[in-house]
């Protein structure tokens, strides 16, 4: 049963949302009827929520629906606010991440808020935990499992503020009706704290859920404790990352009574406890029958290179596959995936249904390997200088590009993964009931068809869909949605290998991890690839040149799944990135001679202040003891 909880989730957050809006009516018309003076808020709501199972499963279900919607191009910021896609303004799905991928975020302006619905969530979270053990028709240990699901979710929900906003208030409990407000007004916490609280309360959560979701029919979703183990390890890689450890541009941010929110020493003993979590979530995964997935699907018989590219695909886009740890049941793929898919038939060629303009960029093209497993420039067997001549394609490459097509040489002899993420000019485009190919030149078959709905780079994210997926006759577009995946293993085995490599430099049991994505890929591990093809062959052997792997295997590996936008910034490496052009190839033009010339899109601009979100000057009025993140 495909995202059995979305529905359930979608029905009870407007639940909620509608006890909200009658919340806000009642306060409108308090002056006449005086009714908050004579029942307090939401004390009939919550002690009619947890009379009995049913009616406190839908307070659970409240709880979850505040997980963000990772797959809405207009709501999560690491799809479409950084470097990695580019679309043709203006557009309404895109027009807000749009402005901040422009560097138009500014504290008057501010785009992509989470700090309001965060706090809403941990609020409703907290009333949960206050008052679940009042159900009576409910088993202990049953309400000790959705105990550990909301602390998990309330870990989940400061996670989110700390990685935007950085030193975040924590919400432990709710504060009476009777406080203060002064005493209501707190200010923000050391990061160190905020992430040893989440820490700790995953820890609590961890212990009290279960392996795996017995009933698959309908509890797919909730939480696991190999779920909450492996956002464990996520959150402490990201608390040892350079971003939050020992930064210096941190040393002078402190709150107004002096205390600082910012450890100015590096501290090593953050990769320990990061390599630990890590640990302990791939032993849990894999203890459960976790394993890098493979395609094999009965009744389709593929080539071994077909065969790759599947498994790579489907590693994201078949839903609860063995590689994944958490599909989000909250965020469902139907836009993306109808706004990243192209017009593939040419006999329904009059569908404008599929639109095809969620663009990677050529920067991201560019960073997938060559065959041999290196970057292109680094190569010794590859032309780099020579990347953007033309090339036709022979029957040798048929099955990743159209014999007889021209196209860019830097289209030819790359890795597995780049023909399985990305579609070009020319490339091949296998789905469930056909095979297809791109001709995206003006005047063919996915080129620019009005001012909006087209591809401005000249790539397509095939990653993102599913093969199943079908263009109808008419209008008709059938999507097979997936619930979006916020974590997988091969995901956790790079985090262990960073922390690793962090810890004590390059060592076996780092190379181990990596090397078993690289062989899905169907690449030589790190130490034969480099050895044999690098102008660097020595580059794995120190901690600083193993770091550039690492994070280059993350950012092919994870590209178009949200992991580059934040993984950059943990680095600090965003204002290196973020501060070059975007590119893509001339797509107005039929000649490929003039075609395939790089094209320059935008110059974007990052300063230090981007890395974290800025608090909006509303909240920073009504609560004077919140300080301003830096820069802003």
């Amino acid at each position: 049963m495909k995202q059995p909880l979305t529905k359930l989730y979608t029905l009870f957050f407007r639940q909620h949302i509608q006890r909200t809006l009658l919340c806000l009516l009642l306060l409108q018309l308090a002056g006449c009827k005086k009714f908050l003076d004579v029942v307090p808020d939401n004390v009939a709501t919550i002690d009619n929520a947890f009379t009995m199972r049913a009616e406190a499963q839908k307070y659970l279900f409240t709880c979850y629906s505040y997980l963000p919607y990772s797959s809405d191009i207009g709501a999560n910021p690491a799809l479409a606010a950084g470097d990695e896609f580019w679309m043709v303004r203006p557009y309404s799905t895109s027009e807000t991440p749009w402005q901040i991928a422009q560097g138009f975020l500014s504290a008057n302006n501010i785009y992509m808020s989470q700090w309001g619905v965060n706090f809403r969530a941990l609020r409703d979270c907290n009333i949960f935990l206050d008052n679940i053990n009042k159900v009576v028709d409910m088993r202990q240990a049953e309400k000790d499992r959705w105990i550990a699901e909301v602390k998990f979710l309330k870990a989940y929900y400061h996670w989110l503020l700390v990685r935007m906003y950085g030193p975040a208030p924590i919400i432990d409990h709710n504060l009476p009706i009777a406080t203060s407000a002064e005493a209501a007004k707190v200010p923000r916490v050391h990061v160190d704290s905020v992430f040893n609280y989440i820490s700790n309360l995953l820890d609590t959560a961890a212990a009290g859920l279960p392996e795996i979701i017995a009933d698959r029919s309908t509890e797919l979703g909730r939480i696991t404790r190999p779920i909450a183990l492996a956002i464990k390890a996520r959150i402490l890689v990201t608390a040892a990352s350079p971003l939050y450890n020992g930064n210096p541009d941190y040393n002078g941010f402190k709150n107004y009574d002096g205390t600082p929110l910012f450890n100015a020493a590096y501290d090593a003993g953050k990769w320990k406890k990061a390599a630990d979590a890590c640990k302990t979530a791939i032993d849990a995964c894999e203890r459960n029958g976790m394993v890098l997935y493979t395609f094999a699907q009965l009744g389709v018989t593929l080539s071994d290179t077909l065969t790759r590219q599947m498994s790579i695909r489907n590693s994201t886009c078949e839903e609860w596959n063995p590689e994944i740890i958490w599909n989000n049941p909250n965020s469902t793929t139907y836009d993306i995936q109808r706004q990243a898919l192209p017009r593939l038939d040419p006999a329904r060629i009059g569908n404008e249904s599929p639109v095809g303009s969620f663009a990677p960029t050529m920067k991201i093209a560019e960073q997938f390997y060559s065959d041999k497993g290196v970057p292109i420039n680094e190569d010794i067997t590859w032309d780099y200088n020579n990347r953007y001549k033309l090339r036709t394609a022979t029957k040798a490459e048929g099955e990743l590009i159209l014999e007889g097509y021209t196209t860019a040489a830097a289209h030819f002899n790359r890795e597995p993964r780049f023909y399985a993420d990305l579609a070009f000019d020319g490339a091949m485009w296998m789905m469930q009931k056909k095979t297809f190919h791109i001709e995206c030149k003006a005047g063919q078959i996915q080129t620019r068809k009005n001012i909006y709905d087209n591809n401005v780079t000249g790539y397509f994210a095939k990653k993102l869909i599913n093969w199943k997926d079908e263009i109808q006759e008419g209008q008709g577009l059938y999507i097979e949605s997936y619930s979006w995946p916020e974590i997988r293993l091969a995901d956790l085995y790079l985090l262990y290998t960073e922390a690793l490599n962090e810890l004590g430099g390059p060592q076996p049991e780092a190379f181990k991890y990596i090397d078993r994505v690289r062989a899905r890929a169907g690449i030589p591990g790190v130490q034969a690839a480099w050895s044999n093809y690098s102008r660097n062959p020595v580059k794995f052997t120190t901690k600083e040149g193993f770091r550039q792997i690492i994070q280059q295997e993350r950012l092919i590996e994870l590209a178009m799944e949200g992991a580059r936008f934040w993984d950059l910034r943990r680095w600090k490496r965003s204002m290196e990135e973020l501060n070059k052009a975007v590119t893509g190839w001339d797509v107005d033009q039929s000649d490929p001679v003039f075609y395939y010339r790089v094209r320059t899109l935008f110059r974007q601009t990052f300063q230090t202040r981007n890395y974290l979100w800025p608090l909006d000057s509303w909240d920073l009025l009504n609560n004077p003891k919140l300080v301003q993140n830096y820069g802003w």
